[in-house]
């Protein structure tokens, strides 16, 4: 964990030299989409980086051919569920640890693994991770988008795009979405966090510009939120699986009639 002397040494040299791996425990505990293995176990047998998964396109496709399977969907749909679990297993973790713990793990393309799982989302892991401090809320908001943009869903976005005819538009809606219900989450299991993880999540969609700009807006807080709520301005397309419903935040659900 962060000690006031770590903190004041990472000040002064620009990195943490604190156990990372203890602050992705901690996030871990929130559930399966904030957890990020840790050891040497990752990068065994099994394991890839992020990099293959986005360059390779068979894995990509294999997942998206069990989604569809899974949901008896089209490829449309199934692409755009996949895309939208991924996403979320590459914010969550390090939003987390930037609202908890003040620090961004250094969980880039080359460094973060993933393993595939038959049911449920894939393992992700990194052997020795590393982060930077991040004392407030700008510099984690602008943290967090220099890594997980260029790093990580631009390169995801290309790639799912690449396996079904699916707009851009959609698929930003779903890291969007998904980025709101990380805040939301951190504000029920860690209400004392419930500020500034609304504050960090807040500046990453609010912007003016970027990829997420645009995606949907904050409106009046509806519980569990505090602070606000957010309606995305697509849809991530879940309505057409078979049995499957609006989701909360979607724009269909707010559209006269909807529901």
């Amino acid at each position: 964990m962060t000690t006031p002397a770590r903190a004041d040494r990472a000040r002064h040299t620009g990195r943490v030299d604190q156990d990372v791996a203890t602050v992705l425990a901690d996030v871990a505990a929130l559930g399966p989409f904030f957890t990020v293995r840790t050891g040497p176990v990752v990068g065994g047998p099994g394991w890839r980086p992020m990099t293959a998964l986005y360059a390779d396109p068979e894995p990509l496709a294999a997942r998206i051919a069990h989604v569809r399977r899974a949901l008896d969907s089209d490829q449309r749909v199934a692409a755009s569920i996949t895309f939208q679990g991924l996403a979320a297993l590459v914010v969550s973790a390090p939003f987390a640890a930037v609202v908890l713990h003040g620090v961004l793990p250094r969980l880039t393309a080359r460094s973060l693994y993933w393993q595939p799982v038959a049911g449920g989302p894939w393992s992700l892991g990194c052997p020795s991770p590393v982060g930077d401090p991040v004392p407030d809320v700008r510099a984690g908001a602008d943290a967090l988008a220099a890594l997980l943009v260029d790093e990580h869903l631009v390169p995801l976005v290309a790639a799912v795009r690449a396996q079904a005819s699916i707009s851009e538009r959609l698929l930003w809606g779903s890291v969007a979405s998904a980025l709101a219900s990380g805040k939301r989450l951190l504000g029920v299991q860690r209400p004392a966090a419930a500020a500034r993880a609304a504050a960090v999540a807040g500046r990453l969609l609010a912007g003016p510009s970027g990829p997420l700009a645009g995606t949907g807006e904050l409106r009046p807080p509806r519980p569990p939120d505090r602070d606000w709520s957010f309606r995305r301005r697509s849809c991530c397309l879940y309505y057409r699986v078979p049995g499957g419903e609006l989701c909360d935040d979607c724009v269909l659900s707010h559209r006269p009639g909807a529901g």
